[in-house]
């Protein structure tokens, strides 16, 4: 029979060198929890979903054929159903396919990240602003000879500019 595991890469790899993969579950040992939690193959996408959501390390699905084990398992009831449970360490030649299994857990950033963001955003948007008002100061003044044109070009450049920028930033994600 084919039974199939949840591990974090990780914790698989270090078991091979090992020789043995002691681990029940996230964060709970074989030795505290008391058997290693299986489940079939139609169960292991709902195990998944409850228990290993917000997992950001690399997770690995562990196909064990029970034959190969050299610890007992065995199918236990858990409130409506039952799923396998191996009796002691997972020897790694059970383990006839290892599937990398996509990170569901939405990223977050974290608030020095978005402040960096915004900052950034912000300056890049002042100096573009800046720039453009003198381009256009100074080729007003060339054009017209005259400073009061030049300084009502600045002004309103960075009006312009400004306004601009709020509604680029309003449509940012």
């Amino acid at each position: 029979m084919r039974i199939f595991h949840i591990a974090e890469r990780s914790r698989w790899e270090a078991a091979k060198v090992a020789g043995a993969y002691a681990w029940s579950t996230l964060d709970r040992t074989l030795e505290q929890e008391g058997f290693i939690h299986a489940s079939r193959e139609d169960q292991w996408e709902g195990v998944r979903e409850r228990y290993y959501a917000d997992v950001r390390q690399p997770l690995l699905l562990l196909e064990i054929d029970t034959d190969r084990l050299t610890s007992p398992w065995s199918e236990d009831p858990v409130g409506d159903e039952t799923y396998p449970h191996i009796h002691g360490p997972l020897n790694p030649a059970a383990v006839v396919g290892v599937r990398p299994l996509p990170s569901t857990a939405e990223p977050t950033e974290s608030f020095f990240r978005i402040f960096v963001g915004e900052v950034l955003f912000r300056m890049v948007a002042a100096i573009v602003i800046m720039a453009a008002a003198v381009a256009v100061s100074v080729v007003v003044h060339a054009q017209t000879g005259s400073a009061a044109a030049a300084l009502g070009a600045l002004a309103g450049t960075v009006v312009i500019g400004t306004v601009v920028a709020a509604l680029v930033y309003r449509r940012r994600p």
